[in-house]
C-alpha cells in the first residue's frame, strides 16, 4: 500500500524576478483572523515585481468580513459598514472556525458577543443562517467567498486574471485546518499553489536582502495579531553551491522551532476594555440593565476600543465617545495607557511564553539570539514591546520588518517561485519544519497492538519535504490511522490526537488468490509517506500489497507453478581435452540439464476507504456541489449587482454634467437651436426624475436603455461642439503640411536627382487636389450654419495622412548604384599572353614523347614487368 501523509511547506525560494511571457498572474494571501493582505507578483515590464494590492477605498488591507442583508451579498469594505447596524449579519472570525466542533465554535462566539444564528450540521461542524432564515452556509462557504474576494482585488490590481494563489497559515493550523482551507480555495475557483507557515514568510522577507556568508545567526520571530500569539526560532546561514561550473554562496534558514498561544491576541486587550466600560455604563443606566445583552450596543462598544487601543499605542490618554450606545444614550469617557496596561496585567507575563518555551526548547540563551523581530498588528502596545525588551536585554528591540505586510510579502516570493512566468536566479535556501509529530497505528484482524503496529512516523519540527517508508507482514484487511505525536500539542479545539481514519481492503482476496503459488515469503503491505506541502491525506494512486514467489536451488516438484528455464551448463578450458576413459563411463559423467527458478513479484491495487469523521471531515462530493452551485450564483448576482450601480452611476453623472455645460457654456448656441437645446433638457428632466423614483431598483438593462436614449440626442450635439474648435485646427494642419511639401520637393529635385519626374508630378498633383478640398469644404462650411457638418476633421486628417504616405514612399527610393565596366586588353598584350600560353603546351608534349620511348625500351628489356604493370591497372580500374 503507498499512502502520503502531509503537504505543509517547501524547500527553495528563490528571488530576483525576471520576466517572461504569460497570460496570468500568481499572488499570496496573508489570512487574518480579522484582516487580510493580498500581493501581487507583476510580469508586466515597468512594474515593481512585487506589490501590495489595494482595495476599492484604496486601503492596503481589507475586513476578512461576509455580510448579508435582503439577499444581498457584501464583502470586504461593504460588509464592514453594516458591523455596528447589523452585527447579526456580518460574519467574522471565520478561518478562526474552520474545521471546529460545535461546542468549541459556539463557546468562541458567545465570547466575543457575536450574535450569529448557528446550526451545527451533519459533521459535527459550526454553519451559519443568513439572514432569509432558509439559506445555510458552511465555514467552507464562507471562506470561499472572502478567498474570492482576494483573488478579486489582486485581478483588479494586476488587471490579468489571477488564479494561482499561495495562503499563509499560522503555525498551529492542524490537518483539518489546512484540509478546510484549501476545500475552501476549490469553490472559489483558486488553484493554491502552497500553502506556507506564516513565520516561514516573514523570514523570507527578513532574509531577501541580507548575506549571512560571513556569519551565521539566530533569529527570533515574535508575531501577535488579533487572536494568537507565536515565537519562532530561524537559524540563518550560507553554504557552498555549484553553479555554471563556478562555487557560489547560497543563503538559507532552517525553522528550528515555533511555538503559540492561539488564545492571546490583541482582541485580548480590547475585550478587557470592552468589559471594563461595560460595567462603567452599565452604573451609568442603572435600572439593572446589562448592556452586554444588546448585539447593537456590544458591537459599537468593540469598535470603538480597537481605536482606543491603537489611540493609546501612540499617547498617554485616550478620549472614548459612542452615540447612541443604548436607548438613545451616549457614552462618553476617557482612559490613560497606565490605567489599559494594568486591566491587562496578566496578560503580559503570558505574551513571554512562547518565547520561553522556545528557547528552552532550543537550548539557547538569550544571548545567543541575534534579533528579534516584531510582526504583527499587536506588537506595537508599547507595554507588550516593553516587557520583551526586558526579557531579552536589549535597548531597543528589532523592527527592521513591516508589522503588517512582513508574511504577505515574503509569501509573495513564494508564489514567484511556482510561477510560469517569472523566472528566479538568486536562491534563498528555506528548510521548514513540521509544527506537528505524527503517529501511524494499524488494526485488524491477527494483528497484534505493539511497537510495531504503533510508530511514531514523523517526529516534530521533521525538516520538509521527507519521506517515510513502513511495512507490515500481513494477509487480511486492516486500517490505518493518523494521529498527532503528542496529545498535550493538539490544534485549537482538537480533543482526541486522531485525525484520519482509512480502511484499506482487497489484501484478504489477494491472500486467498496467491494461496496455492509457491510463496517463498509472506504477503507484505508497504505503506509510503510524504510529507510535504499543504495537509496530510492518503493517496488514492499506486497503493499496491507486494506478493514475492521465489525458488531455491533445491525446489522439489512443489514448485511447479514458478517459471522454469533449461540451460546447458558453461563449458570450460577441461571440456575440450580429451579423455581416456571408456563410452560407458563417459556417459555416465555427462551434466545433466540445470532448471533454474526464477523470481516473480506479484503487484495487487488495494482499495482505500476514507472513514474520517467528525468537524475535520471534508464536504461530501454532492453537498461540494451544491455549494459551488451556490458561489457560483452569488457571484453572477454580485457582478450584476456591480454592473447596475456603474450603469446607475454613469446615468446620473451624464445627466449632471450635460446640464451644467448647457447652461454654462456660450458655444452650444453655434452648433444647435434653442428648441433642440430645450428638447434635449427636457429629455433629460424627465430621466432624472425616473432616475429617483421607479429607477430606484431598475436594472442594468434599463439604466443602459435611458443613458443611450440620452446620447442618441446628445451625442450629435457634442460631436458639433468638438468639431467647432477640432476642424480650424485640422484645416490649419493641412496647409501647414502643403507649405513644408514644397520645401520637401525642392529639396528632391536639388539632392534627389535619381527620383523619376513622374513620382514628384504625382505628389504635386496630389497635394493639388487636397488643397483644392480644402479650400471647397472650407467655403461651403463658412457659408453654412455650425449646426450642419460640410465636412470633419477626421476627413482632413485622413487625407494628410494618404498624402504623407505617398511622399514617405517617394522619398525611400534609393540612389541607384554605379556601373563599373572592365577596361579592353590591346593587341600586344593578347598575343603575349597567346605565346606564353602555347609555351607549356609544347614542353608537355614532348616530355610525353620522351616517356614514351623509355617506356618501350623497357618494355623490349623487360617483358613481365610490362604485363605485370597492366594488369595492376587493370585492377584499379
Amino acid at each position: 500500500m503507498r499512502a502520503g501523509l502531509s503537504r505543509f511547506a517547501f524547500f527553495l525560494i528563490v528571488l530576483s524576478l525576471i520576466l517572461v511571457p504569460s497570460r496570468s498572474a500568481v499572488s499570496s494571501l496573508d489570512f487574518g483572523s480579522e484582516w487580510l493582505k493580498v500581493a501581487v507578483v507583476n510580469i508586466k515590464k515597468g512594474q515593481s515585481p512585487i506589490t501590495i494590492a489595494i482595495n476599492e477605498m484604496s486601503k492596503r488591507k481589507s475586513p476578512a468580513l461576509v455580510a448579508f442583508q435582503s439577499g444581498t451579498r457584501l464583502l470586504g469594505e461593504e460588509a464592514a459598514g453594516l458591523v455596528a447596524r447589523h452585527p447579526d449579519k456580518v460574519y467574522s472570525q471565520i478561518r478562526d472556525l474552520i474545521g471546529k466542533p460545535f461546542g468549541y465554535a459556539k463557546s468562541f462566539l458567545d465570547s466575543m458577543y457575536f450574535p450569529f444564528d448557528v446550526v451545527e450540521d451533519s459533521r459535527g461542524s459550526v454553519s451559519f443562517r443568513a439572514d432569509d432564515g432558509g439559506t445555510v452556509y458552511t465555514v467552507e462557504e464562507l471562506l470561499g467567498m472572502i478567498l474570492g474576494y482576494a483573488a478579486n482585488l489582486a485581478e483588479f490590481h494586476s488587471k490579468l486574471p489571477v488564479k494561482d494563489l499561495v495562503i499563509s497559515v499560522p503555525p498551529y493550523f492542524g490537518q483539518a485546518e489546512r484540509r478546510g482551507l484549501l476545500q475552501a480555495a476549490h469553490l472559489a475557483g483558486i488553484n493554491v499553489l502552497s500553502l506556507i507557515n506564516e513565520p516561514s514568510g516573514a523570514a523570507l522577507q527578513y532574509g531577501i536582502d541580507k548575506d549571512f556568508s560571513n556569519e551565521s545567526r539566530h533569529v527570533l520571530f515574535y508575531d501577535m495579531g488579533s487572536s494568537s500569539t507565536y515565537a519562532a526560532l530561524m537559524y540563518f546561514s550560507s553554504y557552498p553551491a555549484k553553479e555554471l561550473g563556478k562555487t557560489v554562496t547560497v543563503n538559507q534558514f532552517q525553522v528550528k522551532d515555533v511555538r503559540w498561544n492561539h488564545e492571546l491576541g490583541g482582541q485580548n486587550m480590547e475585550l478587557r476594555l470592552v468589559e471594563y466600560f461595560a460595567d462603567e455604563f452599565n452604573k451609568q443606566l442603572g435600572n439593572g440593565v446589562d448592556v452586554r445583552k444588546h448585539p447593537k450596543a456590544m458591537a459599537k462598544l468593540k469598535k470603538q476600543f480597537k481605536r482606543t487601543k491603537e489611540i493609546l499605542s501612540a499617547n498617554k490618554v485616550a478620549p472614548i465617545s459612542v452615540e447612541s450606545l443604548y436607548d438613545d444614550r451616549d457614552f462618553r469617557s476617557t482612559i490613560t495607557r497606565e490605567k489599559f496596561e494594568e486591566l491587562c496585567a496578566d496578560l503580559w507575563e503570558k505574551a513571554l511564553l512562547p518565547v520561553k518555551q522556545v528557547l528552552q526548547n532550543s537550548g539557547l540563551k538569550v544571548d545567543e539570539i541575534y534579533a528579534l523581530e516584531l510582526i504583527g498588528g499587536a506588537t506595537r502596545v508599547p507595554k507588550l514591546q516593553a516587557t520583551l525588551q526586558e526579557f531579552i536585554g536589549k535597548r531597543e528591540l528589532d523592527k527592521h520588518l513591516d508589522a503588517d505586510e512582513a508574511i504577505v510579502l515574503g509569501s509573495a516570493l513564494c508564489a514567484a517561485n511556482f510561477s510560469d512566468g517569472i523566472r528566479l536566479n538568486k536562491k534563498l535556501g528555506m528548510v521548514d519544519g513540521s509544527p506537528y509529530g505524527f503517529m501511524v497505528e494499524l488494526n485488524g484482524l491477527d494483528l497484534v497492538t505493539d511497537d510495531s503496529t504503533r510508530q511514531l512516523l514523523v517526529p516534530r519540527m521533521t525538516k520538509l519535504p521527507s519521506k517515510m517508508y513502513r511495512s507490515i507482514i500481513h494477509n487480511k484487511d486492516f486500517e490505518v490511522s493518523l494521529a498527532y505525536e503528542s496529545g498535550e500539542l493538539l490544534p485549537p479545539g482538537v480533543s482526541s490526537p486522531d485525525f484520519a481514519h482509512y480502511a484499506v481492503s482487497g489484501l484478504s482476496d489477494a491472500s486467498e488468490k496467491y494461496s496455492l503459488r509457491n510463496l517463498s515469503s509472506p504477503i507484505k503491505a508497504s505503506l509510503h509517506f510524504s510529507l510535504s506541502r499543504k495537509w496530510v491525506e492518503v493517496p488514492r494512486k499506486n497503493l499496491i500489497v507486494d506478493n514475492s514467489t521465489s525458488a531455491t536451488p533445491d525446489v522439489t516438484a512443489e514448485a511447479s507453478t514458478t517459471e522454469e528455464s533449461t540451460e546447458k551448463p558453461p563449458i570450460d578450458s577441461a571440456s575440450s581435452i580429451k579423455s581416456n576413459t571408456s563410452p560407458e563411463e563417459q556417459g555416465s559423467e555427462d551434466l545433466v540439464p540445470e532448471k533454474k527458478l526464477k523470481k516473480r513479484t506479484f503487484r495487487v491495487p488495494l482499495k482505500i476507504t476514507d472513514k474520517t469523521s467528525g468537524p475535520g471531515n471534508p464536504l461530501s462530493k454532492e453537498y461540494f456541489a451544491e455549494a459551488k452551485g451556490k458561489l457560483d450564483a452569488l457571484d453572477k448576482k454580485d457582478a450584476e449587482r456591480r454592473r447596475t450601480a456603474e450603469l446607475k452611476n454613469d446615468l446620473e453623472s451624464y445627466i449632471y454634467a450635460t446640464k451644467e455645460q448647457l447652461e454654462t457654456s456660450e458655444e452650444f448656441s453655434k452648433i444647435s437651436t434653442s428648441e433642440e437645446r430645450q428638447s434635449f433638457i427636457e429629455k433629460m428632466d424627465e430621466v432624472q426624475q425616473w432616475l429617483y423614483t421607479e429607477g430606484e431598483d431598475a436594472t442594468a438593462t434599463k439604466f443602459q436603455e435611458r443613458l443611450n436614449s440620452l446620447k442618441a440626442v446628445g451625442d450629435p450635439i457634442f460631436f458639433r461642439l468638438k468639431e467647432l474648435t477640432a476642424r480650424p485646427a485640422a484645416v490649419e494642419h493641412a496647409r501647414g503640411y502643403l507649405h513644408e511639401l514644397k520645401e520637401i520637393v525642392k529639396n528632391w529635385e536639388t539632392n534627389k536627382s535619381w527620383i523619376p519626374r513622374e513620382s514628384i508630378d504625382e505628389v504635386l498633383n496630389d497635394a493639388d487636389k487636397l488643397k483644392i478640398w480644402l479650400e471647397e469644404k472650407d467655403n461651403e462650411q463658412k457659408q453654412s450654419d455650425d449646426n450642419k457638418t460640410a465636412f470633419t476633421a477626421d476627413e482632413v486628417y485622413r487625407k494628410i495622412l494618404s498624402l504623407q504616405d505617398t511622399v514617405s514612399s517617394v522619398n525611400r527610393i534609393p540612389k541607384p548604384k554605379p556601373k563599373i565596366e572592365k577596361p579592353a586588353k590591346n593587341e600586344t598584350e593578347k598575343n603575349s599572353n597567346d605565346s606564353s600560353a602555347e609555351s607549356p603546351r609544347k614542353d608537355q608534349s614532348s616530355k610525353d614523347m620522351d616517356g614514351a620511348t623509355e617506356e618501350n625500351a623497357k618494355g623490349e628489356t623487360k617483358p613481365e614487368a610490362e604485363a605485370q604493370s597492366e594488369a595492376q591497372a587493370h585492377d584499379e580500374l
